[in-house]
């Protein structure tokens, strides 16, 4: 059974850093692209950064540009993503994802994590 399995949420001031970790079980990760996308109270799902399988290319929402960095140890099956400088809109649940494929960029991802809570207080 694929699981992937979150950490690292929590409650932070405006300017502050977290951390979120990924954990990947139940297949091998490490040839698909890995991502994080994040849902705020009343609004839609939306992405928020990717990594390629070997960690060659990483994508990014406009929003979070230059304050987050996505990374990932194939060795763990994990993917980190690394928060920097807070704001308040980035206040959401936080969700790892991935595709079936392997190698390429999906438009679609197939396994989701159950989601951390961020709350960056203002």
């Amino acid at each position: 059974q694929v699981q992937l399995v979150e950490s690292g949420g929590g409650l932070v001031q405006a300017g502050g850093s977290l951390r979120l970790s990924c954990a990947a079980s139940g297949r091998t990760f490490s040839s698909v692209t890995m991502a994080w996308f994040r849902r705020a109270p009343g609004k839609e799902r939306e992405f928020v950064t990717a990594i390629s399988w070997n960690g060659a290319a990483t994508y990014y929402a406009d929003s979070v540009k230059g304050r987050f960095t996505i990374s990932r140890d194939n060795t763990k099956n994990t993917v980190y993503l690394q928060m920097n400088s807070l704001k308040p809109e980035d206040t959401a649940v936080y969700y790892c994802a991935a595709p079936r494929a392997p190698y390429v960029l999906p438009r679609d991802y197939d396994y989701w994590g159950q989601g951390t809570q961020v709350t960056v207080s203002s």
